[in-house]
């Protein structure tokens, strides 16, 4: 997942509770009560979000996070695209994720469904759509699904195919429910021993200090804003991807990491069948975190790409 401790750079400010003031949304371990499961349409969630101006003639950019992340792991990127495209720029907290509601429903469809929903809140039209990883796979459905919402497609080192050889993720949720931190402990206390209790299962200090990112404190006691039961019981579904047969024809391009294994070349057919105009950039000493790993590029290949 991460193969660098660069990539912990990214996460600029995601020990904090954020509220951006621009979101309507409640507390980060706030739950929903209703699934959505069962039936034809998801219900969607009121998403927590930042929203950067820009000028409104462009398409949108929208930055989607990956699995265990938020809406800060793209502070310091989506700053950067306002500034050097001119475009708004979009950063969300997925559903069980960041400052965004609690759900026992993680299916893709529920997670495109509150996309659906928050873009025409925004005045948001046909996007630029950039996701990492889980967020890759909720922008690819989201474009199959509808694609007048997007103007293109670039998935973050991610293909639209079944990830069986990713136990490592149920480990992640394992490790971080098995962390028993003390009332009251002050915070810096309280990271420590968090770390140290996540070192039993997770060697990799990467990959311990972003899992961190997610220990919040809400009064005075200590837990995770991303909805571990929820990940643990559905695993599954986050490591699938819904069945589809229609495509989407707008201009797509994977971005892959050239250290990472999570696209193979037996995913490369049904990339093309769904989407076939894609076409494939590699960045070369980049894990799967490619826009931590080496931001510089990562930039110049989205502003390529927009080009």
């Amino acid at each position: 997942m991460l193969r660098s401790a660069r990539a912990c750079k990214a996460f600029d400010g995601a020990l904090r509770l954020c509220r951006p003031r621009s979101s309507r949304i409640p507390k980060a371990l706030r739950s929903s009560s209703g699934s959505g499961q069962g039936n034809t349409e998801p219900r969607p969630l009121p998403l927590s979000y930042k929203l950067l101006d820009g000028e409104a003639s462009l398409p949108a950019i929208v930055l989607l996070h990956g699995l265990f992340g938020s809406k800060t792991n793209f502070n310091s990127i989506a700053k950067a695209l306002a500034q050097q495209t001119g475009r708004r720029v979009l950063t969300v907290d997925a559903r069980n994720h960041g400052d965004s509601p609690h759900s026992p429903d993680v299916s893709y469809e529920a997670m495109s469904q509150d996309l659906q929903d928050l873009l025409p809140q925004l005045g948001l039209a046909s996007c630029v759509f950039i996701g990492h990883s889980m967020g890759g796979k909720t922008a690819m459905l989201l474009a199959l699904q509808r694609p007048e919402l997007v103007d293109r497609l670039m998935p973050v080192d991610i293909s639209p195919v079944t990830h069986t050889s990713l136990s490592h993720f149920s480990t992640y949720v394992a490790a971080m429910k098995a962390v028993d931190i003390p009332d009251e402990l002050p915070r810096s206390r309280a990271r420590e021993l968090a770390d140290v209790q996540l070192s039993h299962m997770i060697q990799n200090v990467a990959v311990r200090q972003f899992l961190l990112t997610n220990l919040v404190e809400v009064k005075e006691r200590f837990g995770w804003r991303v909805n571990l039961d929820a990940l643990a019981q559905h695993m599954d579904k986050i490591l699938a991807f819904p069945q589809r047969q229609e495509s989407y024809s707008g201009p797509t391009l994977f971005l892959l990491g050239g250290d990472s294994a999570f696209v193979q070349p037996s995913h490369h057919p049904e990339m093309k069948r769904l989407f076939p105009r894609a076409q494939m950039q590699t960045v070369p000493n980049a894990g799967h975190w490619v826009h931590a790993d080496r931001p510089q590029d990562f930039m110049a290949a989205v502003k390529g790409f927009l080009a």
